[in-house]
């Protein structure tokens, strides 16, 4: 296992990760730090980066090398965007950083930035068409992709700084964002294959500002998550969030829970610009991706094959780094993975599930025994936490939650209704007989692997009255694994109205 750092350098922020890359190319953030030294501020005037700002911008990176030397860091991979790419003292300011720091900046182009927020998003989201939007301090990436092939992307000169540096003399703040939205409508028009989306594509908002939207959103609606990728922003959430904040003066915008202090002064023009940007593509629901530049370098890093081609199974790489991460034992988690599948093809006449639920059963399937990290007693239930709470990729928060849900059901009567309440923004009733049924598919198919040997290999299921006749396919002895299977038989008869025989 290899421990290294990613060092993103904006033109408002400063982020470093802490990551751990095994010989497999699964990875693990382990730490993460975040400064706002606002590098870019006051380079419209002349093109040159401040002395304040980078005296700042030292300050903030001396403290990330601090945090990888304690760390043992191994490798450190540092880039630079907007503000350093356009600033006419680029050089010297490398140099410094160099010396002062041991930190070598590599600054990055236009297309080369573009094409890693494109690689963050593709291999953790799966959305088949969508179109990326990442307003950072100093510059705005746009990118366009359809069954996850990259077709265009262009990359603005102006982003959240600069826009409100730009527009600052305008008046009020309703006057100045008025003023932003026309100059980012007369930008987009020049893009042409803006105006060639596909009906079917989906807005996806990469970085600080649509994090801060996001978090700001759900304390008003009181989430029951913390999630941030693939977090749902309606559009008109986002419309009232972008009113209140056009009204306030900046200590009131200070004031606003899920609204970064660092951030406050630039949000409005950020919100201006995605408002803009919506009315002209037409676009209204946004999903935020937590994923971008960052996320897009360490693919590189790890799994050198995403230069050529995206992760082709977002959710199942998502899970075999999780269970790999968690220590959980590999080829009883596959072996458990695979039954459940097995039972849910196999039993569908019944549960008449589209399938789409079969993602739940598998995220339940592979997370089912992590929960024995933090002890076998209740597991179940330390498995249901770490499901809500690990940023597994490729699936909708729904979907999480009925995971969760799936894993943690030890018994026909075991979902708890006062829990089930607090995500009904998310499932609803109808939804609790789906949990119980993929609950009783999981335990059986654990049960079929309890002697940790795949032992049983295939199932096949005949419905023959009021029985389901389970015929196990072995390889050596299974009568541990049918004998603790049966035990769930009871619950098979409550939730499928069935008696369960097992051969």
């Amino acid at each position: 296992m290899e421990k290294i750092a990613i060092i993103d350098l904006g033109s408002n922020t400063a982020r470093l990760l802490l990551v751990e890359v095994k010989e497999n190319g699964h990875f693990q953030i382990v730490d993460q730090l975040k400064e706002a030294p606002r590098l870019g501020e006051g380079m419209e005037k002349d093109g040159f980066l401040k002395p304040a700002r980078i005296q700042e911008t030292i300050k903030t990176l001396k403290m990330f090398r601090k945090l990888c030397d304690v760390n043992g860091i191994e490798r450190i991979i540092a880039v630079a965007t907007a503000a350093v790419r356009r600033a006419k003292n680029q050089r010297s300011f490398l140099d410094e950083v160099s010396a002062t720091c041991g930190i070598k900046l590599r600054v990055l182009s236009a297309e080369e930035e573009a094409m890693y927020v494109y690689r963050g998003v593709i291999n953790t989201m799966d959305i088949p068409k969508g179109l990326i939007l990442e307003i950072g301090g100093g510059s705005t990436k746009i990118i366009y992709y359809n069954r996850r092939n990259l077709l265009n992307f262009e990359t603005l000169p102006f982003g959240a700084i600069t826009l409100t540096e730009l527009f600052s003399e305008e008046g009020s703040p309703e006057k100045q964002a008025q003023k932003i939205e026309q100059f980012f409508t007369e930008q987009l028009s020049k893009i042409e294959w803006l105006h060639d989306l596909d009906p079917e594509t989906q807005l996806i908002g990469v970085g600080g500002s649509f994090r801060n939207i996001c978090r700001m959103t759900k304390i008003m609606k009181k989430y029951p998550l913390k999630t941030i990728h693939n977090y749902v922003v309606h559009d008109n959430d986002f419309n009232h969030v972008y009113d209140l904040l056009k009204g306030l003066d900046l200590d009131k915008k200070k004031k606003i829970k899920g609204l970064s202090s660092g951030r406050a002064d630039i949000l409005p023009s950020a919100h201006a610009a995605i408002s803009s940007f919506k009315k002209y593509t037409g676009l209204q629901d946004m999903i935020i991706s937590g994923s971008g530049l960052r996320t897009g370098l360490l693919f590189n890093y790890a799994v050198p094959t995403t230069l050529d081609k995206p992760i082709s199974d977002v959710l199942t790489y998502s899970l075999s780094s999780l269970v790999d991460f968690y220590g959980a034992n590999v080829k009883h988690t596959e072996q458990v993975v695979s039954l459940s599948v097995q039972l849910f093809k196999q039993l569908r006449v019944l549960h008449k599930f589209p399938r789409q639920y079969l993602k739940i059963l598998k995220i339940a399937a592979y997370m089912y025994e992590a929960g024995k990290i933090a002890g076998f007693y209740n597991f179940e239930k330390h498995s249901a936490y770490m499901i809500l709470n690990s940023n597994i990729y490729g699936v909708s928060h729904r979907d999480l939650v009925m995971a969760s849900f799936v894993s943690a059901t030890t018994g026909i009567d075991d979902i708890n209704n006062l829990e089930w309440s607090k995500y009904r923004d998310l499932v609803g009733d109808e939804d609790i007989e789906a949990v119980k049924m993929m609950g009783v598919m999981l335990r059986i198919a654990s049960c079929m692997d309890r002697s940790l040997s795949s032992v049983i290999t295939g199932v096949n299921c005949d419905i023959l009255g009021d029985s389901v006749i389970l015929k196990t396919e072995v390889n050596g002895d299974a009568s541990l694994e049918i004998t603790t299977a049966l035990e769930v038989g009871s619950d098979f008869r409550k939730i499928f109205k069935k008696n369960l025989e097992i051969l």
